[in-house]
């Protein structure tokens, strides 16, 4: 079969993009010179406008190059939940022409130890309930600098949000770290800015089927693409508030929550965790336009029962990537908000966005059309060869969002990469067809992952994990079907200790890793199958898990349903 170009495609775009040869500071400066007194942040009543975002900006880069000695090309570590100071400090290490390392929050010390090392940060910027995990980093790893940011720093009193504990918490000095507050008081020079568009400025961490995190390499260009992009796509405008809700330590996030709305001059609204009666009130004392929610989100949003009194008016956007939307779901946004769900597709070596549905005719549990400038096959997976329309396929993509390779990481890098027609293509590792109309779908993924509610999860790390437990002897990680979450983390273990507990294996995994990776369920049980060789036969475990949920979903169902 030839190669599908997209038969459907949005009148009102532009084939092809030409995008900002610029860097991704370059967006905030520009709209502090166009947009001065335009509020850039909007937390919790608490509001930043363009001309003081951009000072603070300066003032933590200048702190990095002048008191922390960050020179080109060091790795800044970003490690806290969506908030004002995520956004000064990943800007401010672009500013200072070093390269943000964003981690998510729920990482657990062993996993920073991890990441610290990888990438070689030195300087680290952590939320203050955070900094215990940060201290259980062994010295090897240990960043030289811990600047130590609190929330509510950037919260006015006088505020009428219910708010937990840990945003509202007064500032503390643990030791040998730096409060946020003397970074912003110091008020450092940053110098001049010589940053260029192929300057690395991105490390944002996947993982591979081996299960071990790596970096993808990221330069502004590269980025600079999907944000110019998903402007004209979404076609926001300069004052549109935009709910940041997705981590902006994720791609997704990045995009949605960081690039876009600095690009359009308009408004980040953080919500630090997902709270569905915050997530209300900062829409309507906002104005949120736009709003990237996954679908387990929707619901809990809908299921609100009072939902209607609030004045969502100016919300014209709900959009998402990484989890499928259920019928009901989708029909209950039409019914209650008049909106439609705009499912996107996209990988961390993606820049987040290959695929993104048109705004005007979205198909449901679809990835959508090519983005602009990006080329994609459905291909066998051994020969490589074009399937045809409607055949399962591996989906590959090149383009210019494409990553630079993977960090350290040659051989990788060449693995996930093929050639075909003399062009170098991603292979995403997930399986899918292309309609009669180009539009895309995922059917299952070739790689060894689980979806946990729009987080990737790789069974391979979590069994690493398991293995330190002393009473493990041998374990093998699932996914699990799940209504709320779509897939969640199932181990299966051969035990050496007879005493030990579900719950308390479970207990000990949720203490040591990220929330949505530590396993959900437990099962005993006293062997598991091997091959020949002595390899754990995961496929096999893993279909008679799908097949014990098809199962328990027809008996649910009972005979005579439709």
């Amino acid at each position: 079969m030839d190669h599908i170009v997209s038969q459907y495609w949005p009148r009102h775009l532009p084939h092809r993009l030409i995008w900002p040869e610029t860097t991704i500071f370059h967006l905030v400066q520009l709209a502090a010179e166009r947009y001065p007194r335009q509020p850039a942040v909007h937390f919790f009543g608490t509001e930043l406008t363009y001309t003081a975002f951009l000072e603070q900006i300066e003032h933590f880069a200048g702190w990095l190059k002048r008191r922390a000695g960050v020179r080109k090309g060091d790795r800044v570590m970003l490690y806290m939940q969506n908030s004002p100071q995520w956004l000064i400090a990943y800007y401010g290490a672009l500013r200072a022409e070093a390269i943000a390392v964003p981690v998510s929050p729920m990482s657990k010390s062993k996993e920073l130890a991890y990441f610290l090392a990888d990438s070689g940060a030195r300087v680290m910027v952590c939320a203050q309930d955070l900094v215990e995990q940060v201290q259980g980093v062994h010295d090897a790893a240990a960043p030289d600098q811990i600047i130590v940011a609190t929330y509510s720093d950037y919260i006015q009193p006088g505020h009428d949000y219910q708010l937990p504990d840990w945003l509202t918490e007064t500032p503390t000095r643990p030791p040998e770290t730096v409060p946020w507050k003397d970074v912003m008081d110091a008020a450092e020079s940053a110098g001049d800015f010589t940053g260029e568009p192929d300057d690395i400025c991105l490390l944002p961490y996947t993982s591979g089927s081996t299960g071990r995190p790596k970096a993808c390499i990221h330069t502004h260009r590269t980025f600079m693409h999907n944000i110019a992009g998903a402007a004209l796509w979404h076609w926001p405008s300069p004052g549109s508030a935009f709910l940041a809700l997705p981590p902006m330590c994720h791609v997704g996030g990045l995009a949605h929550s960081v690039h876009l709305p600095a690009y359009a001059a308009g408004t980040v609204v953080p919500l630090p965790r997902w709270d569905a009666r915050l997530a209300l009130q900062l829409m309507e004392r906002a104005g949120v336009a736009h709003a990237s929610i996954l679908p387990t989100a929707i619901i809990d949003l809908l299921a609100q029962p009072d939902l209607e009194r609030f004045d969502l008016s100016n919300l014209r956007r709900i959009t998402a990537g990484g989890a499928s939307m259920p019928a009901t779901v989708w029909q209950g946004l039409r019914e209650k908000l008049g909106l439609d769900f705009i499912e996107g597709y996209g990988l961390t070596e993606t820049a987040a966005t290959t695929h993104l549905n048109p705004i005007e005719r979205p198909k449901r549990q679809c990835l959508g059309i090519p983005f602009f400038n990006t080329e994609c096959r459905v291909v066998d997976p051994v020969t490589l060869e074009p399937v045809g329309v409607n055949e399962p396929g591996e989906i590959v993509v090149r383009g210019p969002q494409l990553f630079k390779g993977y960090w350290n990481r040659p051989e990788d890098t060449r693995a996930a990469h093929v050639d075909i027609d003399g062009y170098a293509f991603f292979r995403t590792g997930d399986v899918g067809y292309v309609d009669d109309e180009g539009y895309y779908f995922m059917t299952d993924r070739a790689k060894r992952m689980i979806n946990a509610a729009g987080y990737n999860v790789w069974p391979a790390e979590v069994e690493s994990m398991l293995y330190d437990h002393p009473g493990v002897r041998e374990v093998c990680v699932v996914g699990a079907a799940d209504s709320y979450r779509g897939e969640t983390v199932k181990a299966l273990v051969v035990r050496d200790d007879d005493s030990l507990t579900e719950e308390a294996l479970i207990q000990w995994s949720r203490n040591r890793m990220a929330a949505y990776k530590y396993p959900r369920i437990i099962a005993f049980v006293s062997e598991l199958p091997k091959s020949p060789v002595g390899k754990i036969l995961w496929r096999e475990l893993q279909e008679e898990e799908r097949t014990r949920s098809r199962d328990s979903a027809r008996e649910s169902t009972g005979p005579g349903s439709s």
